[in-house]
Protein backbone atom coordinates (compact mmCIF):
# COMPACT_ATOMS: atom_id res chain seq x y z
CA UNK A 1 0.00 0.00 0.00
CA UNK A 2 1.20 3.50 -0.72
CA UNK A 3 2.95 5.06 2.25
CA UNK A 4 0.71 7.63 3.95
CA UNK A 5 -0.10 9.11 7.33
CA UNK A 6 -3.91 8.90 7.11
CA UNK A 7 -6.12 6.01 6.11
CA UNK A 8 -9.53 7.62 6.57
CA UNK A 9 -11.54 8.50 3.48
CA UNK A 10 -14.08 11.24 2.93
CA UNK A 11 -17.51 10.24 1.58
CA UNK A 12 -16.65 11.64 -1.86
CA UNK A 13 -13.37 9.77 -1.94
CA UNK A 14 -15.11 6.50 -1.07
CA UNK A 15 -17.41 7.01 -4.03
CA UNK A 16 -14.56 7.11 -6.51
CA UNK A 17 -13.39 3.68 -5.39
CA UNK A 18 -16.64 2.16 -6.56
CA UNK A 19 -16.86 4.27 -9.71
CA UNK A 20 -13.64 2.55 -10.90
CA UNK A 21 -12.09 5.63 -12.51
CA UNK A 22 -12.24 9.42 -12.19
CA UNK A 23 -12.42 9.51 -15.99
CA UNK A 24 -15.97 8.09 -15.73
CA UNK A 25 -17.00 11.30 -13.96
CA UNK A 26 -15.14 13.51 -16.40
CA UNK A 27 -16.54 11.78 -19.49
CA UNK A 28 -20.09 11.77 -18.12
CA UNK A 29 -20.01 15.55 -17.79
CA UNK A 30 -17.81 16.97 -20.54
CA UNK A 31 -18.62 14.38 -23.22
CA UNK A 32 -22.07 12.89 -22.70
CA UNK A 33 -23.65 15.88 -20.92
CA UNK A 34 -22.37 18.44 -23.42
CA UNK A 35 -23.17 18.73 -27.10
CA UNK A 36 -20.83 19.75 -29.93
CA UNK A 37 -20.79 23.53 -30.29
CA UNK A 38 -18.49 23.66 -33.31
CA UNK A 39 -20.38 25.69 -35.87
CA UNK A 40 -19.38 27.81 -38.83
CA UNK A 41 -16.58 30.36 -38.50
CA UNK A 42 -19.19 33.07 -37.97
CA UNK A 43 -20.88 31.10 -35.18
CA UNK A 44 -17.58 30.32 -33.47
CA UNK A 45 -16.26 33.88 -33.83
CA UNK A 46 -19.35 35.17 -32.02
CA UNK A 47 -18.81 32.77 -29.12
CA UNK A 48 -21.74 30.55 -30.15
CA UNK A 49 -24.17 33.39 -29.38
CA UNK A 50 -26.98 33.39 -31.95
CA UNK A 51 -30.04 32.31 -29.96
CA UNK A 52 -31.98 35.48 -30.81
CA UNK A 53 -30.34 36.18 -34.18
CA UNK A 54 -30.60 32.94 -36.16
CA UNK A 55 -30.66 33.01 -39.93
CA UNK A 56 -28.59 29.90 -40.73
CA UNK A 57 -28.28 26.17 -40.00
CA UNK A 58 -26.21 26.75 -36.85
CA UNK A 59 -29.46 27.80 -35.18
CA UNK A 60 -29.94 24.08 -34.59
CA UNK A 61 -27.05 24.27 -32.10
CA UNK A 62 -28.81 26.88 -29.93
CA UNK A 63 -32.38 27.79 -30.94
CA UNK A 64 -34.11 26.09 -33.91
CA UNK A 65 -36.45 29.08 -34.26
CA UNK A 66 -33.50 30.82 -35.95
CA UNK A 67 -34.20 28.70 -39.04
CA UNK A 68 -37.35 30.76 -39.56
CA UNK A 69 -35.31 33.98 -39.75
CA UNK A 70 -33.58 32.90 -42.99
CA UNK A 71 -34.87 34.51 -46.21
CA UNK A 72 -32.45 32.79 -48.62
CA UNK A 73 -31.04 29.31 -49.03
CA UNK A 74 -27.50 28.64 -47.86
CA UNK A 75 -24.95 25.84 -47.61
CA UNK A 76 -21.54 25.96 -45.93
CA UNK A 77 -18.66 23.75 -44.82
CA UNK A 78 -16.12 24.44 -42.09
CA UNK A 79 -12.61 23.08 -41.66
CA UNK A 80 -11.48 22.88 -38.03
CA UNK A 81 -7.82 22.87 -36.92
CA UNK A 82 -7.37 22.39 -33.19
CA UNK A 83 -4.32 22.47 -30.94
CA UNK A 84 -4.47 21.72 -27.24
CA UNK A 85 -1.77 21.91 -24.58
CA UNK A 86 -2.13 20.38 -21.12
CA UNK A 87 0.44 21.13 -18.42
CA UNK A 88 0.22 18.99 -15.28
CA UNK A 89 2.25 20.06 -12.23
CA UNK A 90 3.11 18.07 -9.10
CA UNK A 91 5.61 18.76 -6.31
CA UNK A 92 7.37 21.53 -8.21
CA UNK A 93 7.70 19.63 -11.52
CA UNK A 94 5.62 19.88 -14.68
CA UNK A 95 4.97 17.89 -17.84
CA UNK A 96 3.39 19.48 -20.92
CA UNK A 97 1.78 17.75 -23.86
CA UNK A 98 0.33 19.31 -27.00
CA UNK A 99 -1.40 17.94 -30.06
CA UNK A 100 -2.66 19.47 -33.31
CA UNK A 101 -5.24 17.88 -35.56
CA UNK A 102 -7.60 18.90 -38.36
CA UNK A 103 -11.08 17.70 -39.22
CA UNK A 104 -14.38 18.64 -40.80
CA UNK A 105 -15.93 20.69 -38.00
CA UNK A 106 -19.31 21.70 -39.40
CA UNK A 107 -21.60 21.37 -42.41
CA UNK A 108 -24.88 23.22 -42.57
CA UNK A 109 -27.65 23.92 -45.07
CA UNK A 110 -30.95 25.82 -45.09
CA UNK A 111 -33.67 25.64 -47.75
CA UNK A 112 -36.25 28.45 -47.69
CA UNK A 113 -39.83 28.18 -48.93
CA UNK A 114 -41.64 31.48 -49.27
CA UNK A 115 -45.41 31.17 -48.88
CA UNK A 116 -47.19 33.07 -51.65
CA UNK A 117 -50.60 33.24 -49.97
CA UNK A 118 -52.05 36.24 -48.16
CA UNK A 119 -51.49 34.48 -44.83
CA UNK A 120 -49.32 36.05 -42.12
CA UNK A 121 -47.06 33.00 -42.40
CA UNK A 122 -44.21 34.20 -44.63
CA UNK A 123 -41.64 31.36 -44.75
CA UNK A 124 -41.37 27.70 -43.87
CA UNK A 125 -37.67 26.74 -43.83
CA UNK A 126 -35.89 23.41 -43.47
CA UNK A 127 -32.37 23.03 -42.09
CA UNK A 128 -29.75 20.35 -41.48
CA UNK A 129 -26.55 20.75 -39.49
CA UNK A 130 -23.62 18.45 -38.71
CA UNK A 131 -21.22 19.42 -35.91
CA UNK A 132 -18.13 17.44 -34.97
CA UNK A 133 -15.44 17.86 -32.31
CA UNK A 134 -12.49 15.88 -31.04
CA UNK A 135 -12.56 14.45 -27.50
CA UNK A 136 -8.80 13.84 -27.43
CA UNK A 137 -7.32 14.79 -24.06
CA UNK A 138 -3.96 13.59 -22.70
CA UNK A 139 -2.83 14.55 -19.18
CA UNK A 140 0.62 13.36 -18.12
CA UNK A 141 1.80 14.04 -14.56
CA UNK A 142 5.44 13.89 -13.39
CA UNK A 143 6.58 11.60 -10.57
CA UNK A 144 7.36 12.31 -6.93
CA UNK A 145 10.03 10.13 -5.29
CA UNK A 146 8.63 10.92 -1.81
CA UNK A 147 5.49 8.89 -2.54
CA UNK A 148 6.62 5.32 -1.87
CA UNK A 149 5.08 1.89 -2.16
CA UNK A 150 6.77 0.02 0.69
CA UNK A 151 5.71 -3.46 -0.49
CA UNK A 152 7.49 -2.98 -3.82
CA UNK A 153 10.14 -0.60 -2.48
CA UNK A 154 9.26 1.65 -5.41
CA UNK A 155 8.48 5.34 -5.78
CA UNK A 156 5.82 7.05 -7.86
CA UNK A 157 7.23 7.73 -11.33
CA UNK A 158 4.32 9.37 -13.14
CA UNK A 159 0.73 9.00 -14.31
CA UNK A 160 -1.29 9.53 -17.48
CA UNK A 161 -4.95 9.90 -18.37
CA UNK A 162 -5.34 9.41 -22.10
CA UNK A 163 -8.60 9.86 -23.97
CA UNK A 164 -9.10 9.72 -27.72
CA UNK A 165 -12.31 9.92 -29.72
CA UNK A 166 -14.93 12.28 -31.10
CA UNK A 167 -18.42 13.62 -30.43
CA UNK A 168 -20.76 14.51 -33.29
CA UNK A 169 -24.28 15.88 -33.59
CA UNK A 170 -26.49 15.70 -36.67
CA UNK A 171 -29.62 17.87 -36.48
CA UNK A 172 -32.69 18.24 -38.67
CA UNK A 173 -35.12 21.07 -38.13
CA UNK A 174 -37.93 23.23 -39.43
CA UNK A 175 -38.52 26.92 -38.78
CA UNK A 176 -41.46 29.20 -39.50
CA UNK A 177 -41.76 32.97 -39.96
CA UNK A 178 -44.98 34.56 -38.75
CA UNK A 179 -45.51 38.08 -40.05
CA UNK A 180 -41.75 38.80 -39.96
CA UNK A 181 -42.05 39.31 -36.21
CA UNK A 182 -42.31 35.90 -34.51
CA UNK A 183 -40.31 32.79 -35.43
CA UNK A 184 -40.84 29.21 -34.31
CA UNK A 185 -38.59 26.16 -34.66
CA UNK A 186 -38.27 22.46 -33.92
CA UNK A 187 -35.13 20.34 -34.10
CA UNK A 188 -34.32 16.64 -33.84
CA UNK A 189 -30.75 15.76 -32.84
CA UNK A 190 -28.84 12.51 -33.34
CA UNK A 191 -25.54 12.22 -31.45
CA UNK A 192 -22.66 9.81 -31.74
CA UNK A 193 -19.65 9.39 -29.44
CA UNK A 194 -16.53 7.25 -29.69
CA UNK A 195 -14.21 7.13 -26.64
CA UNK A 196 -11.05 5.15 -25.87
CA UNK A 197 -9.71 5.75 -22.35
CA UNK A 198 -6.53 4.78 -20.46
CA UNK A 199 -5.51 5.34 -16.81
CA UNK A 200 -1.91 4.25 -16.18
CA UNK A 201 0.80 4.86 -13.57
CA UNK A 202 4.52 4.14 -13.36
CA UNK A 203 6.51 3.11 -10.28
CA UNK A 204 10.31 3.04 -10.19
CA UNK A 205 12.36 0.60 -8.12
CA UNK A 206 14.50 2.32 -5.50
CA UNK A 207 17.18 -0.37 -5.71
CA UNK A 208 17.54 -0.80 -9.49
CA UNK A 209 16.70 0.83 -12.81
CA UNK A 210 13.54 -1.24 -13.13
CA UNK A 211 10.19 0.51 -13.77
CA UNK A 212 6.74 -1.03 -13.75
CA UNK A 213 3.55 0.18 -15.49
CA UNK A 214 0.19 -0.27 -13.73
CA UNK A 215 -3.30 0.01 -15.26
CA UNK A 216 -6.34 0.83 -13.16
CA UNK A 217 -8.83 -2.01 -12.95
CA UNK A 218 -11.45 -1.85 -15.73
CA UNK A 219 -9.09 0.16 -17.92
CA UNK A 220 -8.34 0.62 -20.68
CA UNK A 221 -11.94 0.85 -21.81
CA UNK A 222 -13.73 1.74 -25.03
CA UNK A 223 -17.21 3.19 -25.41
CA UNK A 224 -19.34 3.47 -28.54
CA UNK A 225 -22.51 5.46 -27.93
CA UNK A 226 -25.56 6.83 -29.70
CA UNK A 227 -27.95 9.45 -28.35
CA UNK A 228 -31.10 11.37 -29.24
CA UNK A 229 -32.60 14.70 -28.17
CA UNK A 230 -35.15 17.23 -29.41
CA UNK A 231 -35.27 21.01 -29.20
CA UNK A 232 -38.00 23.62 -29.42
CA UNK A 233 -37.61 27.39 -29.69
CA UNK A 234 -39.17 30.79 -30.35
CA UNK A 235 -37.81 34.24 -31.30
CA UNK A 236 -39.85 37.45 -31.14
CA UNK A 237 -39.11 41.00 -32.23
CA UNK A 238 -39.58 43.60 -29.50
CA UNK A 239 -39.61 46.84 -31.42
CA UNK A 240 -37.52 47.48 -34.53
CA UNK A 241 -34.10 46.91 -32.90
CA UNK A 242 -34.53 44.18 -30.25
CA UNK A 243 -35.23 40.46 -30.35
CA UNK A 244 -35.82 37.97 -27.56
CA UNK A 245 -35.40 34.21 -27.87
CA UNK A 246 -36.04 31.12 -25.76
CA UNK A 247 -35.42 27.44 -26.37
CA UNK A 248 -35.42 24.14 -24.55
CA UNK A 249 -33.54 20.95 -25.36
CA UNK A 250 -34.62 17.62 -23.94
CA UNK A 251 -32.08 15.41 -22.21
CA UNK A 252 -29.93 13.38 -24.56
CA UNK A 253 -30.84 9.73 -24.11
CA UNK A 254 -27.63 7.76 -24.59
CA UNK A 255 -27.11 4.06 -25.12
CA UNK A 256 -23.47 3.16 -24.45
CA UNK A 257 -21.71 -0.08 -25.36
CA UNK A 258 -18.63 -0.41 -23.17
CA UNK A 259 -15.75 -2.87 -23.33
CA UNK A 260 -13.00 -2.99 -20.70
CA UNK A 261 -10.14 -5.03 -19.22
CA UNK A 262 -10.25 -6.31 -15.67
CA UNK A 263 -7.57 -7.90 -13.50
CA UNK A 264 -7.17 -10.51 -10.76
CA UNK A 265 -10.81 -11.52 -10.67
CA UNK A 266 -11.42 -14.43 -8.20
CA UNK A 267 -13.07 -16.47 -10.99
CA UNK A 268 -11.81 -15.19 -14.34
CA UNK A 269 -8.40 -13.75 -13.45
CA UNK A 270 -7.24 -11.22 -16.05
CA UNK A 271 -9.78 -10.89 -18.85
CA UNK A 272 -12.06 -8.49 -20.71
CA UNK A 273 -15.80 -7.86 -20.62
CA UNK A 274 -18.54 -5.87 -22.33
CA UNK A 275 -21.61 -4.17 -20.92
CA UNK A 276 -24.41 -1.84 -21.97
CA UNK A 277 -25.12 1.36 -20.06
CA UNK A 278 -27.88 3.93 -20.46
CA UNK A 279 -27.24 7.54 -19.60
CA UNK A 280 -29.46 10.63 -19.55
CA UNK A 281 -27.90 14.07 -19.82
CA UNK A 282 -29.43 17.20 -18.22
CA UNK A 283 -32.47 18.99 -19.61
CA UNK A 284 -31.33 22.44 -20.80
CA UNK A 285 -33.10 25.76 -21.27
CA UNK A 286 -31.73 28.90 -22.94
CA UNK A 287 -32.81 32.52 -23.11
CA UNK A 288 -31.37 35.06 -25.55
CA UNK A 289 -31.48 38.75 -26.37
CA UNK A 290 -30.24 40.53 -29.50
CA UNK A 291 -29.72 44.16 -30.45
CA UNK A 292 -29.87 44.85 -34.19
CA UNK A 293 -30.00 48.63 -34.76
CA UNK A 294 -29.27 48.35 -38.49
CA UNK A 295 -28.04 45.94 -41.16
CA UNK A 296 -24.40 46.64 -40.29
CA UNK A 297 -24.29 45.71 -36.60
CA UNK A 298 -25.70 42.96 -34.39
CA UNK A 299 -25.11 41.92 -30.78
CA UNK A 300 -26.41 38.75 -29.10
CA UNK A 301 -26.31 37.41 -25.53
CA UNK A 302 -27.29 33.82 -24.67
CA UNK A 303 -27.66 32.17 -21.28
CA UNK A 304 -28.06 28.40 -20.90
CA UNK A 305 -29.04 26.63 -17.67
CA UNK A 306 -29.20 22.91 -16.96
CA UNK A 307 -32.46 22.03 -15.21
CA UNK A 308 -31.69 18.44 -14.20
CA UNK A 309 -28.70 16.26 -13.28
CA UNK A 310 -26.90 13.57 -15.30
CA UNK A 311 -28.17 10.10 -14.50
CA UNK A 312 -27.27 6.49 -15.31
CA UNK A 313 -29.88 3.75 -15.42
CA UNK A 314 -29.16 1.68 -12.33
CA UNK A 315 -28.15 -1.80 -13.39
CA UNK A 316 -25.52 -2.24 -10.66
CA UNK A 317 -24.16 -0.80 -7.43
CA UNK A 318 -21.66 1.28 -9.40
CA UNK A 319 -24.53 3.00 -11.22
CA UNK A 320 -26.22 3.75 -7.89
CA UNK A 321 -23.00 5.23 -6.50
CA UNK A 322 -22.35 7.47 -9.48
CA UNK A 323 -25.93 8.76 -9.39
CA UNK A 324 -25.53 9.49 -5.69
CA UNK A 325 -22.36 11.42 -6.51
CA UNK A 326 -24.20 13.56 -9.07
CA UNK A 327 -27.05 14.06 -6.60
CA UNK A 328 -24.70 15.30 -3.87
CA UNK A 329 -21.99 17.11 -5.83
CA UNK A 330 -23.17 18.10 -9.30
CA UNK A 331 -23.97 21.76 -9.99
CA UNK A 332 -26.41 22.62 -12.75
CA UNK A 333 -24.84 23.62 -16.04
CA UNK A 334 -24.57 27.40 -16.46
CA UNK A 335 -23.11 29.12 -19.52
CA UNK A 336 -23.10 32.69 -20.87
CA UNK A 337 -22.23 33.51 -24.50
CA UNK A 338 -21.80 36.99 -25.99
CA UNK A 339 -21.11 37.79 -29.64
CA UNK A 340 -21.12 40.75 -32.03
CA UNK A 341 -20.72 41.37 -35.76
CA UNK A 342 -19.96 44.58 -37.65
CA UNK A 343 -20.26 44.85 -41.43
CA UNK A 344 -18.12 47.29 -43.39
CA UNK A 345 -19.28 46.96 -46.99
CA UNK A 346 -18.30 43.37 -47.91
CA UNK A 347 -15.99 42.93 -44.89
CA UNK A 348 -17.23 41.24 -41.68
CA UNK A 349 -15.64 41.82 -38.25
CA UNK A 350 -16.69 39.51 -35.41
CA UNK A 351 -15.87 38.81 -31.78
CA UNK A 352 -17.22 36.70 -28.95
CA UNK A 353 -16.76 35.38 -25.43
CA UNK A 354 -18.27 32.51 -23.49
CA UNK A 355 -18.02 31.40 -19.87
CA UNK A 356 -19.13 28.05 -18.43
CA UNK A 357 -19.14 27.56 -14.67
CA UNK A 358 -17.60 24.59 -12.88
CA UNK A 359 -20.04 21.65 -12.91
CA UNK A 360 -18.87 20.09 -9.61
CA UNK A 361 -19.16 21.40 -6.05
CA UNK A 362 -16.14 21.67 -3.78
CA UNK A 363 -14.93 18.22 -2.66
CA UNK A 364 -12.75 17.12 0.24
CA UNK A 365 -10.48 14.12 -0.31
CA UNK A 366 -7.43 12.55 1.32
CA UNK A 367 -4.44 13.50 -0.85
CA UNK A 368 -0.70 13.02 -0.79
CA UNK A 369 1.42 16.03 0.06
CA UNK A 370 4.78 16.76 -1.59
CA UNK A 371 6.64 15.05 1.27
CA UNK A 372 4.70 11.79 0.83
CA UNK A 373 2.41 12.18 3.84
CA UNK A 374 -1.35 12.41 3.35
CA UNK A 375 -3.99 14.78 4.67
CA UNK A 376 -7.54 15.86 3.86
CA UNK A 377 -7.85 18.83 1.53
CA UNK A 378 -10.78 20.62 -0.08
CA UNK A 379 -10.78 21.45 -3.80
CA UNK A 380 -13.25 23.68 -5.63
CA UNK A 381 -12.02 22.64 -9.09
CA UNK A 382 -11.51 18.89 -8.76
CA UNK A 383 -11.74 16.98 -12.08
CA UNK A 384 -13.26 19.92 -14.02
CA UNK A 385 -13.48 23.68 -13.60
CA UNK A 386 -14.72 26.94 -15.09
CA UNK A 387 -14.05 27.39 -18.81
CA UNK A 388 -13.36 30.65 -20.64
CA UNK A 389 -13.42 31.02 -24.43
CA UNK A 390 -12.42 34.14 -26.38
CA UNK A 391 -12.73 34.39 -30.16
CA UNK A 392 -12.54 36.79 -33.07
CA UNK A 393 -12.93 36.43 -36.81
CA UNK A 394 -13.00 38.02 -40.25
CA UNK A 395 -15.21 37.37 -43.25
CA UNK A 396 -15.66 38.61 -46.78
CA UNK A 397 -18.89 38.46 -48.79
CA UNK A 398 -18.39 38.06 -52.55
CA UNK A 399 -22.14 38.09 -53.22
CA UNK A 400 -23.28 34.52 -53.72
CA UNK A 401 -20.13 33.14 -52.12
CA UNK A 402 -18.43 34.03 -48.85
CA UNK A 403 -15.35 33.02 -46.88
CA UNK A 404 -14.89 33.35 -43.10
CA UNK A 405 -11.99 32.66 -40.75
CA UNK A 406 -11.91 32.51 -36.93
CA UNK A 407 -9.44 32.07 -34.10
CA UNK A 408 -10.66 30.80 -30.72
CA UNK A 409 -8.81 30.39 -27.41
CA UNK A 410 -10.29 28.16 -24.69
CA UNK A 411 -8.68 27.94 -21.25
CA UNK A 412 -9.32 26.23 -17.91
CA UNK A 413 -7.45 25.26 -14.73
CA UNK A 414 -8.37 22.30 -12.56
CA UNK A 415 -6.95 19.78 -10.12
CA UNK A 416 -6.48 16.24 -11.35
CA UNK A 417 -6.95 13.29 -8.92
CA UNK A 418 -5.65 9.77 -9.55
CA UNK A 419 -4.07 6.67 -7.91
CA UNK A 420 -6.96 6.06 -5.51
CA UNK A 421 -7.87 2.37 -5.55
CA UNK A 422 -8.79 -0.42 -3.15
CA UNK A 423 -9.79 -4.09 -3.25
CA UNK A 424 -12.83 -4.99 -1.15
CA UNK A 425 -13.91 -8.43 -2.32
CA UNK A 426 -16.73 -8.70 0.23
CA UNK A 427 -18.46 -5.65 -1.27
CA UNK A 428 -17.50 -6.34 -4.87
CA UNK A 429 -15.12 -3.37 -5.13
CA UNK A 430 -11.87 -3.52 -7.08
CA UNK A 431 -10.45 -0.17 -8.18
CA UNK A 432 -6.75 -0.89 -7.64
CA UNK A 433 -3.89 -0.55 -10.15
CA UNK A 434 -2.39 -3.70 -11.71
CA UNK A 435 0.80 -4.65 -13.54
CA UNK A 436 1.54 -8.11 -14.91
CA UNK A 437 2.55 -9.35 -11.47
CA UNK A 438 1.74 -6.75 -8.81
CA UNK A 439 -1.10 -4.67 -7.42
CA UNK A 440 -1.09 -1.22 -5.81
CA UNK A 441 -3.82 -0.04 -3.47
CA UNK A 442 -4.26 3.41 -1.92
CA UNK A 443 -7.01 5.16 0.00
CA UNK A 444 -5.52 8.58 -0.78
CA UNK A 445 -5.24 10.44 -4.06
CA UNK A 446 -2.30 11.99 -5.78
CA UNK A 447 -3.55 15.37 -7.06
CA UNK A 448 -1.85 17.48 -9.72
CA UNK A 449 -2.64 20.97 -11.02
CA UNK A 450 -3.58 21.11 -14.70
CA UNK A 451 -3.61 24.12 -17.00
CA UNK A 452 -5.41 23.45 -20.27
CA UNK A 453 -5.22 25.75 -23.31
CA UNK A 454 -6.92 25.05 -26.63
CA UNK A 455 -6.30 27.12 -29.76
CA UNK A 456 -8.83 26.52 -32.51
CA UNK A 457 -8.81 27.78 -36.09
CA UNK A 458 -11.82 27.61 -38.40
CA UNK A 459 -12.20 28.28 -42.11
CA UNK A 460 -15.66 28.36 -43.73
CA UNK A 461 -16.67 28.45 -47.37
CA UNK A 462 -20.33 29.16 -48.07
CA UNK A 463 -22.80 29.67 -50.90
CA UNK A 464 -26.07 31.58 -50.73
CA UNK A 465 -28.84 30.93 -53.25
Amino acid sequence: MLKKSLVLMSISAAFFAQAQDVSIIRNSIDAYSSTPMVGSSRFNAMGGANGALGGDANSLLTNPAGLGVAIAGEVSGTLSISNYKNTSSLAGSSVSYNKTQGDLGNVGAVMTFQLMSESAWKFINVGVNFSNQSLDNYIETPGNSNIINTDLDASFGGHAYSRTGYLSKTSFGVGANYNNSVYFGLGLNFLNANIDQWDSAQFNSRTSNYSEIFDKNETPFSERANGFSASLGVIGKVGPMFRLGASIETPTFWEIDRGYNFYDDPIYGDDSAVENRRFTSPLKASVSAAFVPNKNFSLDVDYTLGLTRPKYKEYSGADVEINNFFKDNYKNLSEVRVGAEYRLKQLRLRGGYSYASSPIDALTVSQFNSDGTASDKSFNNLILSDRNALSFGLGYDFGSFYVDATYQNVSSKYTNPFMYGIVDTANGINSAYYSSGNVIESDSYIVSDVKSIRNNFFLTLGWKF
